[in-house]
């Protein structure tokens, strides 16, 4: 005698399905199968007459049956245009109904008063001859049981999406050029010492075309804990610092790197936010606002001692940082202006 089985029609490819987790729970059982959609497009069937849709659907229906071992028992649907292939799949087989209801596809925004009302009648169709309905939200078990209907309620769940312990994770951000001055080994080797303690976000024009070959770059590009969002306005910039514990600075050790000034600290600093920098001469021209360290391991200490920052910001330091402005850092010109005769301050 042929097995049971349960069919979950998906409406896409598993990997793309909204209710994948859930899906991939049921499928684990040996009597549920996916099949995802065929030839004709599930959406095909709102634009064809009834007549037509049927006919195609126990075409459908005929090949899908053909192919199975074993007979349904229950076919799942998760959308109301999935209604005629389950219908023919029932006429062949004697499953019974299950509808899943995750939205009120029945109210698309994108869709026309002519298929809204179709897609309408589709849904008090499905719902009707369900055996079992099951909806995401209260709201959703309300309105089947307002249309005198019984619903199951079946919330989502989210078990493949990552979720990195918050308690210990670190936000660092790094601003500016993110091309052959950075070193990438550094960064690698601090991402593999904190693991998914790190969060890492990268703001700014990203320059694949200096990093040919380069392995450490390429294993960066790689890790989830960095969050590449190109160049953003020096707005976007402020906020999205103000969503870090730390800012860094993570030029190589070298010449071309060492003597300057990198303008990013004092950045961060009129965001309360300290800076984590390797050795560099130039960075202690604001000793103040630097944390240096030499190393992965050193580097992800520093991280670490950071941890909080973003809600408990360093409002002296932001201070200090505010009172470098334009009009202080230029008073040795100024001096020497009015000096010559040339111009005084205004």
């Amino acid at each position: 005698m042929p097995a049971p089985l349960c069919l979950l029609l998906l409406p896409r490819a598993l990997e793309r399905f909204i209710l994948r987790d859930q899906a991939e729970d049921l499928l684990g059982a040996d009597g549920v199968q996916a099949v995802e959609p065929g030839r004709v497009p599930y959406g095909a069937y709102a634009r064809l007459p009834d007549a037509v849709a049927r006919r195609v659907a126990r075409e459908q229906a005929r090949r899908l049956v053909a192919a199975l071992d074993g007979r349904p028992r229950v076919v799942v649907i998760f959308h109301p245009l999935q209604l005629p292939v389950a219908e023919a799949v029932m006429e062949r087989t004697g499953a019974e109904l299950w509808y899943g209801r995750w939205d009120r596809y029945e109210r698309a925004h994108d869709a026309t008063p002519a298929r809204r009302a179709r897609l309408e009648a589709l849904h008090v169709r499905a719902a009707e001859r369900s055996a079992l309905t099951f909806a995401v939200s209260t709201e959703l078990q309300r309105l089947e049981r307002l249309a005198g209907r019984e619903a199951a309620l079946v919330p989502l769940a989210a078990d493949r999406f990552p979720a990195p312990d918050p308690t210990g994770t670190v936000v660092a951000v790094s601003l500016g050029h993110l091309g052959h001055r950075v070193d990438w080994a550094l960064l690698r080797g601090v991402a593999e010492a904190m693991g998914d303690d790190l969060v890492l976000l990268l703001v700014g024009a990203a320059h694949p075309e200096e990093l040919q070959g380069d392995v450490d770059f390429a294993a960066c590009v790689a890790r989830p804990q960095f969050v590449w969002l190109g160049e953003r306005s020096d707005a976007e910039a402020a906020r999205l610092i103000a969503c870090a514990d730390v800012g860094i600075v993570p030029f190589r050790v070298e010449p071309f790197n060492d003597a300057g000034l990198p303008y990013r600290i004092l950045k961060y600093a009129r965001l309360g936010r300290r800076t984590v920098s390797p050795p560099l001469a130039g960075v202690r021209t604001w000793a103040r606002a630097v944390d240096e360290a030499d190393g992965p391991a050193a580097f992800a200490a520093a991280l670490r001692a950071q941890a909080g920052r973003r809600t408990a910001p360093d409002l002296d330091l932001r201070a200090w940082a505010l009172a470098q402005t334009a009009a202080a850092q230029d008073e040795p010109l100024w001096a020497r202006l009015e000096e010559l005769g040339v111009a005084r301050r205004p």
